[in-house]
């Protein structure tokens, strides 16, 4: 979303009426509209416009989408000239509450961002007189809390996952070790589908680590090592002994790892959210604010950004009813 926005803001600076190389160059590269030409030319003259500007392949992609429904909408053979203000907002009315499949804040915030940088390109290279989509309201998008965990819930997780880890005729150590890492580290999907073998440090059964890694430097900030109880050191022998994995830790899709924690969620009779990644990555978080973990300790130990973790700390808070 911060390219699209980024998008929308060369048909502003086309309007300031100020001498500038990236006006004079759109000018140049402008097609052939009037103000009676069709919404269907201009949606067309406008697929050419971002090819030749270079837009990222996504943002072309999604800009034709979202345009392919205001066409529909509008109509094709609309005038320019024809459309206000009004139409638009009534097509946004229309997406929310009369399409039949409302769209998602952080979708209509983008098909705002669409109208206003397709029309402030027309009237940015002269072809209208004003912009219909100048006063249309941008919506940020704002996606709601996550929802988490609550103790009764992981006391039941722990004993169905214990349960299947204790099982004489049928024992299973994967759920009680997958379930324990994600509760304890707060890892991503992505992150525990990397981990090998070699990632959990067992030397000491008293104190386990395990690390995370991340193969490109980019992404170096991401890299930590993690604490875990000792209960992990067992548990993991047995795993293995079990799996005997030669590379990663878990050798199935992360699909399957989804699997299983949906099903041991529902085995343990947790209804009110399901069990997956970012269930538990979510409660681990809050789970070690509430014990006093010190921001700066915790944003490391998810792997975040600092500018990422503005956001986080702001629904961890929320989440932890401070």
């Amino acid at each position: 979303m911060a390219e699209l926005v980024n998008q929308a803001a060369e048909p502003a600076a086309e309007n300031t009426g100020k001498e500038n190389t990236s006006t004079e160059h759109d000018l140049a590269l402008a097609p052939p509209l009037r103000a009676d030409s069709t919404l269907a030319a201009a949606v067309e003259a406008f697929d050419e416009y971002m090819v030749r500007k270079g837009f990222s392949e996504n943002t072309i992609k999604a800009f034709r989408n979202d345009l392919k429904i205001t066409t529909e909408y509008l109509g094709p053979d609309t005038p320019l000239l024809r459309i206000r203000t009004e139409d638009l907002e009534g097509y946004l009315h229309w997406l929310q509450h009369e399409r039949g499949k409302p769209c998602s804040a952080k979708t209509l915030a983008r098909r705002i961002t669409t109208l206003k940088v397709f029309f402030g390109w027309i009237h940015g290279i002269g072809v209208l007189g004003t912009d219909p989509a100048e006063p249309v309201v941008q919506q940020t998008a704002k996606p709601p809390l996550p929802t988490i965990l609550r103790e009764d819930d992981i006391a039941r997780l722990g004993r169905v996952v214990q349960g299947r880890l204790l099982n004489h005729k049928n024992s299973d150590a994967r759920p009680y070790l997958l379930v324990n890492l994600l509760l304890q580290t707060g890892m991503k999907k992505a992150e525990c589908a990397r981990l090998l073998v070699t990632d959990i440090d067992v030397s000491n059964p008293q104190s386990p680590m395990v690390s995370i890694r991340y193969p490109d430097e980019r992404h170096a900030h991401k890299n930590r090592t993690i604490s875990l109880t000792p209960s992990i050191a067992p548990a993991l022998a047995q795993y293995l002994e079990q799996y005997k994995p030669e590379n990663h830790l878990f050798e199935c899709t992360p699909r399957n790892l989804e699997y299983i924690l949906d099903e041991v969620g529902g085995e343990a009779g947790v209804k009110h959210v399901q069990v997956g990644f970012e269930t538990l990555r979510w409660t681990s978080a809050v789970r070690d604010y509430r014990t006093g973990t010190p921001e700066e300790r915790l944003r490391q130990k998810m792997g975040l950004s600092k500018i990422s973790w503005r956001e986080t700390r702001e629904k961890i808070f929320q989440l932890a009813g401070r």
